[in-house]
């Protein structure tokens, strides 16, 4: 009850102060988020993907509840006891606040006032338990004291002059039973009668009823203050301002998709990936909500000029369109996360170059709103690519989810050093100087994108027929060298070469088909495929985990053939 009652408290302050970030159970996911070791962030990543962060939001949830029920019950012990559990947990509550970045005093605030309501809530339900605890039992049948005995006993119903009747119906009468209810009752020997008050059956004591009718009460009060303060929180999002914003047109357009770009086969990925069905994979417990007139874009470290851009300063300058794919590194072989939309955003090196990079900086550490950090070397984002501060996706602005209202795309590299989300801070910087959130948790510092390959289909989840024709079908990606050629190759047999779609630029992942004649005997083949980039290199069959620096080796599926 008192862990209810501080979460609904809680969250409603940390709504009115439109921080949500500060409320305690999203403070303390994200301190654990940034303390949990890489292995077991690695392993959350590839067991649950981008639901990650629900488990580990329900994870908190399900502990403070445990610890409240230990604290009720040493508070039923000993009051102060239970109080000083609430003072610990709104001590690691505010200080997990107040290490977000960018947070305020006053986001100690939710912790102190859930604490506060707890400590109040817990106080007075256990006055309630303890009178009930406290409440004399009433014993059925009594025990008396007969005269000349000093101990009491039990008085049946033969102790009595004229008991004529037998025992089930004696008692029957004088406990208001029926007969029919007294079947238990033995046929002779004593009956035990009560003398005195009898207790009263079904309904409780008072305080026993109060407690229940409050604790319900209370339990829905806090459940609704909590879902309250989460609306409150959500209605104060910056959909309207996204909705609101009009780009202006590219100042160089996209290439036009050429035809065949998309293959339009039944379960192989679109060529565009909608925004809704983007992979999302970063370590916002909480997505930043910033609005556009808020946000601003530093530019400092090794340069010979500072810079800060606005929103409307970055819109107004000359805007690039273009078709990239972005991927996780944290992708295994044959994994969802990766997808390729069409960005829109100002030129990065145009930013850098009007800046001034120094001689020997090396890094560009850009930081998010809510301090992830990523690193991207400044010759790759200076190198001629379309390396963008983006600010749509898809013809749209930015969604929340993928960085709303300005992140960061180069061409060619794994997300986790070059697609910074709501991006806030770039510092021109050496490598040597400063690491991004991911290196010193085992990752590379530099990570170009590996040439891979995907089987979307078939899935291996139906049999196909001997005699039949088989679409094997998926996508190859290599960033900035593009796809030459894909190859497959069905049980032990020849690698066959794949037909390959049409593609505008060299930065887009793209699509390929294989028919496959079935002219098999019936069993299990597993099949593969394998990618060559346009610098002449074979992805690899050798098999390595994401970890440090991207999986490698060949996709495959089993697929049962059947008669």
């Amino acid at each position: 009850m008192t862990a209810l009652v501080a979460l609904g408290a809680a969250q409603i302050i940390a709504a009115v102060l439109a921080a949500p970030a500060s409320a305690p159970v999203d403070a303390v996911g994200a301190v654990s988020i940034n303390h949990t070791p890489a292995a077991v962030k690695n392993w959350a990543i590839t067991e649950f993907g981008s639901n990650d962060k629900t488990v580990l939001v329900w994870g908190i949830r399900g502990v403070l509840l445990v610890c409240a029920v230990v604290i009720g019950v040493l508070a039923l012990r000993r009051l102060w006891l239970g109080m000083a559990g609430l003072v610990v947990f709104a001590a690691v509550g505010a200080a997990a606040a107040l290490a977000q970045p960018g947070a305020a005093a006053s986001y100690a605030l939710p912790s102190l006032v859930g604490a506060g309501a707890a400590a109040l809530a817990l106080r007075y339900f256990c006055g309630l338990a303890s009178r009930e605890l406290a409440r004399p039992r009433a014993s059925w049948p009594p025990a008396v004291t007969a005269p000349g005995q000093s101990t009491p006993r039990r008085q049946s119903v033969s102790d009595g002059p004229g008991d004529v009747a037998g025992p089930a119906e004696q008692l029957a009468s004088e406990g208001g039973l029926a007969k029919d209810d007294v079947s238990a009752v033995p046929a002779s020997g004593p009956v035990w009668r009560p003398v005195g008050p009898e207790p009263v059956w079904g309904g409780g004591s008072p305080d026993r009823r109060k407690f229940l009718a409050t604790s319900a009460a209370v339990a829905a009060g806090s459940l609704v203050a909590y879902g309250a303060g989460s609306w409150l929180a959500s209605s104060r999002n910056v959909s309207a301002a996204e909705r609101a914003i009009r780009l202006p047109r590219p100042a160089v357009p996209a290439p036009p998709l050429p035809a065949g770009a998309d293959l339009r086969i039944p379960g192989l990925s679109s060529f565009i990936t909608p925004n809704a069905s983007f992979y999302r994979v970063d370590t916002a417990l909480v997505l930043p909500e910033i609005a556009p007139a808020n946000w601003q874009l530093r530019v400092h470290g090794m340069v010979r000029r500072e810079l800060t851009l606005s929103f409307d300063d970055l819109i107004k300058r000359p805007l690039i369109e273009d078709y990239i794919t972005l991927c996780c590194v944290s992708n295994p072989v044959g994994g969802p996360y990766i997808g390729n939309a069409k960005w829109l955003g100002a030129s990065l090196r145009s930013v850098l170059e009007e800046a001034g990079v120094m001689r020997g900086a090396s890094q560009l550490l850009a930081t998010s709103s809510d301090g992830f950090t990523s690193g991207t070397p400044i010759e790759t984002a200076m190198d001629g690519r379309d390396s963008l501060l983006a600010v749509a996706m898809n013809d749209a602005p930015l969604p929340v989810a993928h960085g709303f209202p300005v992140r960061q795309v180069v061409p060619g590299l794994y997300g986790y050093v070059s697609a910074c989300k709501w991006l806030v801070d770039i510092e021109v910087t050496t490598y040597a100087a400063a690491q991004g959130y991911w290196v010193p948790r085992g990752w590379s510092a530099q990570a170009p994108i590996k040439t891979e390959s995907r089987i979307d289909v078939p899935s291996g989840q139906n049999p196909v027929s001997v005699g039949s024709r088989v679409a094997i079908a998926g996508e190859a990606w290599a960033q900035h060298k593009g796809i030459d050629a894909v190859e497959v190759r069905v049980g032990n047999g020849p690698w066959q070469q794949a037909q390959l779609a049409a593609v505008p630029d060299l930065d887009t992942w793209r699509q390929w088909v294989y028919w496959w004649d079935v002219d098999v005997s019936p069993g299990n083949y597993l099949i593969e495929a394998r990618a060559t980039d346009k610098t002449g290199y074979t992805q690899t069959s050798l098999q390595e985990p994401p970890e440090p620096n991207g999986a490698t080796g060949y996709p495959s599926v089993s697929v049962n053939v059947v008669s």
